[in-house]
């Protein structure tokens, strides 16, 4: 499975955290299981990406909140756009990945899943992002 396949993986497991009220770890091998994940890499970057976003989530969500624009709360963002953000967000602040890889993946996951203005309204919160952090490739 490419890495491209894993990070849609890990949206999916966000997404589904996302609209449920309560998300048990187990849950997560249930997923797991059902989407026939079994190699150790996709496994593990799944789970440090869950976990990861769930450690730091209020630094996540401020992030997210601190770059929308005045007319937007982070209450008012669709769960797909949500997730797909914490996810790009974790990869560049916290797992180091390249900023560039990381917004043109998150893009191409909002194209897919999010409706016609999630591509621009992802690329525009993760572009502020990264100048706010003063990420360099």
């Amino acid at each position: 499975m490419n890495r491209s396949a894993v990070r849609e993986n890990a949206f999916k497991l966000l997404y589904s955290s996302e609209i449920q009220k309560e998300f048990e770890e187990e849950q997560i091998d249930i997923f797991l299981e059902d989407n026939n994940i079994i190699g150790n890499e996709e496994t593990k970057y799944i789970k440090n990406s869950f976990f990861g976003i769930r450690e730091n989530i209020t630094e996540i969500e401020n992030l997210i909140s601190k770059n929308l624009s005045k007319k937007w709360t982070i209450e008012r963002i669709s769960r797909i756009d949500i997730a797909i953000l914490k996810l790009a967000i974790y990869e560049i602040a916290y797992s180091k990945l390249p900023y560039k890889v990381v917004i043109n993946e998150a893009v191409e996951l909002a194209k897919k899943y999010g409706d016609d203005s999630s591509k621009s309204f992802i690329n525009g919160v993760l572009a502020s992002i990264v100048k706010e952090l003063d990420v360099s490739e």
